[in-house]
């Protein structure tokens, strides 16, 4: 599912509701040695920063995190309880299922036992491949276990006909963060401590020193091939890059040495392809160079890419050495987070791997009242009209364009804090003995899940996060803007809560997803969810034109003092900071139709818009270990968090004049370099 995550009436409505006034208190929390006006986010947040220091098990910490922490809690809570009771409860009850999964991942006795035992026979069937068709056929029947090794395969709504489910095969098949890792000089040490885990992993399964060493440069050789033939996280922005359509013969002929018909047998979904006709081999030159690594590399070669990966991905799952292996590399060297988390909270992380909906379904129970969620449904109307209200007075979009903009607007589907429809857990068969057999299962169940989908229609209704997920998304296939229960509490959301802070919180997260259907990707996408133009050329033009200035802005943004050379990147940044721009404005709009004619109460001293501006600041505020920021600028589409704090403000005439900020203060673009898109 493509998502881009956070996280109908004809006009601006609704008056302002009278709520108590449940408010966060920022006074504490500003640095009054600092200037809003230069730096709003040091400003805001430095105090914040420095009272909450990036716990050792984290590589980041902030308002998001902490209220992520919190829905851990709230979590840890419902496992234990159906853990306590799983023997007692209703025979094949989710109840029963979560308790089993949670307390055979808690068992560390157990685990400790098997060693790494759960993966031998993988072992052995990888040892025991002879030839070129067997590597070939290994790799069917491992994607046939929901192993997807070499490549990616998955099921998404067809980027040309949105209404039906398709097959997707794209690239992956790479352990480091992504493709440049592989080539750039700057990442060469980093290189060397993937070998040199590569290898360890082999010694712990009983592999000689030298022959692990061997057998990791062969690893390391066959995923560099993999990653030139790969896309940078920024190239796969384009829908051209993300989908292929092909026919079987299509496909076979760009992979002569890879049958597809046979691989489709193998996964079991031949009907469903030849119900849809074919598929979207998304990235072909990425597949035209597997085919000849399949043809050209060594079988002892892939064999050790084999092997590494079934010990690498299972490394969490088997005993300490394993466990403490795995995060040496990913947790301390890839992100520089001093501590594993807590055992608990890993145990967690599997019960929401193999079944998070069901655990949603208990969590919504506990801990989500009706009245959050029709107090957001109210937010969400005014912050949509208040988009309808812009696209319609928009001065540099031509009135055919907005027509269909509008079109579009008319379709979204806003969906809050939960599924109508549970999932049905029948079909999953788990137990309280053991761990990895568990993730096993789920894993493969739940592909079957998936995969069951290909040739039949899209559910709009589906969702692609669990309520207990601290987040919220855009699907441009269906066009729907969705937002866990989760996120809907303080500091983005109070129930009962002042709505200048509630605008300023949630309601700038509802038009951030809401921009997302109109950002560089989402605009791409007609309402019906198919990649089709309906811009104009000349309104195309006009819109890179401003998107370009938005780009530039978060290029000059280096986050990292001792690191000044390296920037944020603008255009891989750009959707997410469209959202910000477009959201905080259409926030700010429905909060003065929400409380127009009511007094500002000036709570605190402050007034409604710095309110307003001070909770967007909250919700942005924290602090990111350097080694996983440095990772997060190659592939996280969002831009750091002290630029998220600045940069939608700085643009906006309404925060220089809550804050009575001038022209040449840093928090206000000049009138040249100011960017307004929706």
């Amino acid at each position: 599912m493509n998502l881009r995550a956070i996280g109908l009436a004809a006009a601006l409505c609704c008056a302002g509701i009278a709520h108590a006034a449940a408010i966060p208190d920022f006074v504490p929390d500003m640095d009054t040695d600092q200037s809003a006006c230069t730096d709003f986010n040091a400003w805001a947040n430095n105090r914040w920063i420095k009272a909450n220091p990036i716990p050792a098990d984290k590589s980041r910490w902030g308002s998001f995190d902490a209220l992520a922490e919190k829905s851990l809690n709230a979590q840890r809570g419902l496992v234990e309880d159906a853990a306590k009771n799983a023997d007692a409860a209703k025979q094949g009850s989710i109840e029963q299922k979560i308790g089993w999964i949670y307390r055979a991942a808690m068992d560390e006795a157990a685990i400790e036992r098997a060693g790494f035992d759960p993966i031998k026979k993988d072992l052995a069937a990888i040892a025991a491949l002879k030839t070129r068709a067997d590597v070939v056929t290994w790799l069917q029947h491992a994607h046939a276990r929901a192993e997807t090794r070499a490549f990616s395969f998955g099921v998404s709504a067809d980027y040309k006909n949105a209404k039906r489910q398709i097959a997707f095969a794209g690239q992956g098949g790479l352990g480091l963060p992504g493709p440049e890792y592989y080539s750039k000089d700057e990442y060469a040490k980093l290189r060397a401590a993937y070998v040199a885990h590569i290898t360890k992993l082999f010694e712990l399964t009983g592999t000689p020193a030298d022959e692990a060493a061997s057998r990791a440069s062969a690893v390391m050789a066959l995923e560099t091939q993999l990653a030139a033939a790969s896309f940078l996280r920024v190239e796969l922005r384009k829908p051209e890059n993300q989908y292929h359509f092909v026919t079987l013969d299509e496909a076979n002929k760009i992979t002569p040495h890879w049958n597809w018909a046979q691989y489709f047998k193998v996964m079991k979904v031949d009907a469903g392809i030849k119900s849809a006709g074919g598929f979207s081999l998304s990235q072909p030159k990425f597949f035209a160079a597997l085919d000849t690594l399949l043809a050209e590399a060594p079988v002892a070669q892939w064999q050790a890419y084999f092997a590494f990966h079934a010990i690498d991905s299972a490394s969490p799952a088997l005993s300490k050495a394993f466990q403490d292996e795995n995060f040496a590399f990913y947790g301390k060297t890839i992100n520089g987070t001093p501590e594993q988390e807590l055992r608990w909270k890993r145990a967690l992380a599997a019960v929401n791997g193999s079944m998070g909906q069901a655990l949603g379904q208990l969590y919504v129970k506990a801990y989500f009242p009706p009245e959050s969620k029709a107090r957001m449904q109210v937010l969400v109307d005014n912050v949509r009209n208040a988009l309808k209200a812009r696209i319609e007075k928009l001065d540099w979009m031509s009135a055919e364009t907005k027509a269909k903009a509008i079109a579009k607007w008319q379709t979204f589907l806003p969906k809050i804090g939960y599924p109508d429809t549970w999932r049905d857990w029948g079909g999953l068969t788990v137990s309280a003995d053991s761990h990895y057999a568990n993730l096993r299962a789920a894993r493969a169940f739940n592909q079957r899940y998936q995969l069951a989908k290909i040739g039949k229609a899209t559910d709009r209704y589906e969702w692609g996060m669990t309520p207990q997920t601290v987040n919220a998304y855009y699907s441009p296939s269906t066009n729907t803007i969705n937002f866990p229960a989760a996120i809907l509490q303080p500091p983005f959301f109070y129930a009962k809560g002042d709505d200048a802070i509630n605008y300023g919180g949630i309601g700038a997260v509802i038009g951030h997803e809401a921009g997302h259907g109109f950002d560089d990707q989402g605009s791409q996408f007609d309402g019906e969810g198919n990649n089709a133009n309906w811009w104009t050329a000349e309104d195309r033009q006009r819109f890179e034109e401003r998107a370009n200035k938005l780009v530039a802005q978060a290029d000059e943004f280096a986050p990292l003092p001792q690191y000044p050379d390296k920037h944020a990147n603008g255009r891989l940044t750009l959707g997410e900071n469209i959202g910000d721009l477009g959201g905080l404005n259409m926030a700010y709009d429905a909060m003065l139709a929400a409380t127009a004619g009511q007094p500002d109460p000036m709570l605190d001293g402050l007034s409604r818009d710095q309110r307003f501006f001070m909770n967007w600041a909250k919700v942005w505020a924290g602090a990111i270990r350097p080694e996983a920021q440095l990772v997060r600028l190659n592939t996280d589409p969002h831009a750091p968090a002290a630029f998220r704090t600045n940069a939608a403000p700085s643009n906006m005439p309404a925060f220089a004049k809550a804050y009575s900020c001038k022209a040449g203060d840093a928090m206000v673009r000049p009138d040249d370099k100011r960017v307004i898109i929706w």
